[in-house]
């Protein structure tokens, strides 16, 4: 089985209440920021050189997606009839995605600095990691409405809680998906179990992120990729 990670899972099948009434007839990952939808800023990261394969999860509005993602022929579509949640989701789309450790991505965010995956593949070390969460610091977020969730300690490991902020970008083996009996559940799930091995390990962002899941965050994410100064 590979140790080093080349296909990517980018989850984009929630409803996207809080974005409501933009998403009452578009589905949040095509929402527009910058004039370019969110899922788009999220597959521009997903370079031949770290990804061969691409998964994206779908559920609500599934023609639209299938409609964009035509544009994309490297995606392969994981549609949800029923909202799995992103654990269940990434459990789902395992048999597109292969054996070995993956890279996700949250689709409702968007970064101003290097490609999160190419810092998470640079800090990649398969012989102490299960899973290694991409980072940053409150003051580097915008349209975060939340605190931060992570300590990240001297020796890499991860733990909660903490003032770190998950950026919903990381390297996770899915070995562990196949003792979850649950149909939906959370990611968060896997960490847990992992933690107690100590394999669960951080690495920070040098850049800036935004977080586009309010009408709120939306403005923050078109500001932070429009300004000059960062």
């Amino acid at each position: 089985m590979r140790d080093d990670p080349d296909a990517l899972m980018v989850f984009a099948a929630g409803h996207g209440t809080r974005l409501r009434p933009l998403t009452l007839t578009t589905p949040k990952p095509l929402v527009p920021v910058a004039g370019r939808a969110l899922l788009d800023h999220a597959l521009c990261h997903a370079t031949p050189e770290l990804v061969r394969r691409i998964v994206v999860n779908l559920h609500a509005y599934p023609d639209q997606m299938r409609a964009h993602l035509a544009r994309h022929p490297q995606v392969i579509p994981s549609e949800e009839p029923e909202l799995l949640e992103t654990g269940g989701g990434l459990k789902a789309a395992l048999p597109h995605l292969g054996p070995g450790p993956v890279f996700t991505l949250n689709s409702d965010v968007v970064w101003r600095g290097p490609n999160p995956l190419a810092i998470l593949r640079a800090a990649w070390d398969p012989a102490r990691m299960d899973a290694l969460l991409l980072c940053l610091p409150r003051d580097r977020t915008r349209g975060h409405d939340g605190t931060g969730s992570f300590t990240l300690h001297p020796d890499g490991r991860l733990t909660a809680p903490g003032p770190l902020v998950y950026t919903g970008a990381q390297i996770l083996r899915t070995d562990g998906l196949a003792a979850i009996p649950d149909r939906a559940f959370s990611v968060r799930l896997l960490w847990e179990r992992v933690a107690a091995t100590g394999r669960v390990c951080g690495c920070l962002y040098p850049g800036h992120w935004a977080e586009a899941g309010s009408p709120e965050g939306l403005a923050a994410a078109t500001a932070l990729l429009e300004d000059p100064d960062v």
